[in-house]
């Protein structure tokens, strides 16, 4: 078997195994991000915990709509560390548009801040984020943070614990911090599921 060979069988084993570790129906949101290298490091952050899919919002159109394309965005690859060839990612022009299509394929979305926003607020780890079938989780611009838009038509806003002068995070970092929280207890919750319909095998004995 030839080196090429070798290094594609072992990617494809790997894909397999982690495969059954996929956090199913659940979106992380970057809405209307400034920097693409930003979008990059969401992706990795999404690919590592086991995220289905990113929706990014990209109003100013610095992505292409193509995946392929997207794939081979020089800023996308190097900050994703090639996490973009192996992660869902579609892009929208509007809130709007992204909402609509959220609410189409009937997910429920929640918005992360730093500060109480929206009717419901709730900090990270007190929350059951298994409550909801269909999850979209946002995550706002690097400066603007999350929009009203996006927070009237969520059902929760959450926010991180902070002890410290400093009232939030960057981008990277409260990605990597909500998701690793929320993919843990749904993947908890989808290994319990699958123990609980594991078919027993019958004796005819």
């Amino acid at each position: 078997m030839t080196e090429e060979k070798k290094r594609k069988s072992s990617v494809r084993k790997r894909a397999d195994e982690i495969k059954g570790d996929r956090c199913k129906n659940l979106i992380a949101v970057i809405e209307d991000p400034s920097d693409i290298r930003n979008i990059g490091t969401v992706i990795r952050n999404v690919n590592a915990l086991g995220v289905e899919k990113v929706y990014v919002i990209d109003p100013r159109s610095a992505l292409p709509d193509d995946w392929q394309e997207m794939r081979r965005t020089k800023a996308l690859n190097q900050t994703s560390v090639s996490a973009i060839k192996w992660s869902f990612v579609k892009r929208f022009g509007s809130t709007e548009d992204c909402i609509a299509h959220l609410e189409k394929n009937r997910f429920v979305s929640i918005v992360t801040s730093p500060h109480v926003k929206g009717r419901n607020n709730g900090v990270l780890d007190e929350i059951d984020f298994t409550e909801w079938y269909k999850l979209a989780v946002w995550f706002g611009n690097e400066s603007r943070g999350i929009s009203d838009t996006a927070i009237a038509n969520s059902i929760l806003c959450i926010s991180i614990p902070m002890f410290g002068m400093i009232e939030s995070f960057n981008l990277a970092t409260t990605s990597g911090i909500v998701l690793y929280e929320v993919t843990k207890q749904r993947r908890e919750y989808q290994r319990k599921y699958r123990k609980r319909n594991k078919r027993v095998p019958v004796d005819d004995a």
